[in-house]
């Protein structure tokens, strides 16, 4: 509805938007500069939580991927198998040198646990995969000066960066 100027009166005539705005920024959880800051300069060693041997699951996937773009993967997993080659761990508190992300494949109701351990092992950021989204996790991570990036894939990104 609008309003005549003439008479101060709502009419029923739609008002028209203005086709020159700008589309809306991406979310602060999702910001490409951050995603990009995360691939490229967060460092390459990558805990990747949920990770096992299960060939089906996304994680088994993805830590595959960011290998073959020259990250070091960390398999984290209640079962510490090796994965990819790589000796896994019990716990985030488990491993014992610095972890630089730690890529979260659990679900949103674990999530946030899982990025406060992050933060107490010193890690530099935290990646949720794609529909995890825990919001009070994400302030409390960005809170504690660590960056983050909810509902994405590095696995989907990396090889955007050309």
């Amino acid at each position: 509805m609008s309003v005549d100027t003439t008479t101060d009166e709502p009419t029923d005539e739609p008002t028209e938007e203005p086709t020159d705005v700008p589309a809306a920024e991406p979310t602060a959880y999702s910001a490409s500069e951050t995603v990009r800051r995360i691939l490229t300069a967060t460092g390459d060693t990558w805990a990747v939580v949920g990770l096992s041997n299960n060939q089906a699951r996304a994680a088994y996937g993805v830590a595959g991927v960011l290998q073959r773009f020259g990250k070091r993967i960390v398999p984290v997993h209640p079962k510490a198998e090796t994965v990819h080659g790589e000796k896994g761990y019990a716990s985030l508190d488990a491993i014992p040198f610095p972890v630089d992300v730690v890529d979260v494949f659990v679900n949103s109701e674990l999530a946030g646990a899982v990025a406060d351990e992050a933060v107490a092992i010193g890690a530099k950021a935290v990646w949720f995969q794609l529909d995890v989204i825990d919001e009070a996790a994400f302030a409390r991570t960005r809170e504690a000066g660590l960056d983050m990036i909810m509902d994405r894939c590095p696995a989907i990104e990396i090889p955007r960066l050309g």
